[in-house]
Parts: C-alpha cells; sequence; structure tokens
C-alpha cells in the first residue's frame, strides 16, 4: 500500500519513528514533512497530505501533531477525506473498519511511540469491507450538501 505521511514540528520525532516503521511492514511511505523540527504549520501539511489521497496518489495517510485534533480538523476540510483521530488501538482499527477513514491522526504529546506503532499497525492491517456504508454514505451526503 502507498501511505502518505505527515507532521508538524511537535510530531516529526513520532513521524519519523512511524514512518520507519510503515516501511519496514512492507508499504511505500510519501514523506510530507516536516523534514525538520523547525516550526511547521500543521494545516499546510495536512492539506497536502488529504490531496494526495483525495487525487488517488496514496491510498491512505498517517498525520501527527502535538494533540492529533488540528491536523485531524484541518485534513477532514479536504472533500472526500475522513480523517480519525485515535489513541488507541481500538479506535485504530474501527477507524477503517466502521468509518473507512483514509486518514489516521495522532497526538504526540497524548501517546508514546510504542502506543503509536501499535495504532498504525492496527489501521494498516486492516481493510473496508463496507459495514457501515449506509453511515459512510451519509458522511458523504453531509459533504455534498454542504459544498452546494
Amino acid at each position: 500500500m502507498k501511505i502518505a505521511i505527515g507532521a508538524d514540528h511537535n510530531g516529526y520525532d513520532l513521524k519519523e519513528a512511524v514512518k520507519k516503521q510503515v516501511e519496514d511492514m512492507g508499504h511505500e511511505v510519501e514523506d510530507f514533512g516536516c523534514h525538520h523540527c523547525a516550526e511547521t504549520d500543521y494545516p499546510d501539511v495536512a492539506a497536502e497530505v488529504g490531496k494526495s489521497i483525495q487525487q488517488g496518489n496514496n491510498e491512505r495517510g498517517i498525520l501527527i501533531c502535538g494533540t492529533g485534533i488540528g491536523v485531524a480538523i484541518a485534513a477532514n476540510k479536504v472533500k472526500g477525506i475522513r480523517a480519525a483521530m485515535a489513541h488507541d488501538v481500538y479506535s485504530a482499527e474501527r477507524a477503517q473498519l466502521s468509518n473507512n477513514a483514509q486518514i489516521l491522526t495522532m497526538g504526540a504529546q497524548i501517546i508514546g511511540v510504542e502506543v503509536a506503532k501499535k495504532n498504525v499497525e492496527a489501521y494498516l492491517n486492516v481493510a473496508w469491507e463496507g459495514g457501515s456504508q449506509r453511515k459512510v454514505d451519509k458522511i458523504v451526503d453531509i459533504e455534498a450538501s454542504e459544498a452546494e
């Protein structure tokens, strides 16, 4: 699978650890930054990751900021994107299984590296099976009605 990954300066170290893990799992990674620890605004990175998925360049994404909240809000502004914040394994798995979330978000100031890795593994090792399609369709309908 091709995975987009990105973080602001608060999530840089966790992003680097998660990036290595995703590559070790056999996935291709496209890193949207930040590429150093200099201050980076999370909406810019989140928008790039979201657009890369929207355009079909990546299948899923992982975004990290201080809390995971800001990148989730920003990524969800990209039309067609469903980003879900998860700080536990069950939520990370359900983000995909229940909501077909294309992006997992996490907070580097909230969870540690090992928990983040378990979340990523849970998120990437499950596939959407359409079990909640009716609910996901309603989310898509809300977005479409707002665009009118």
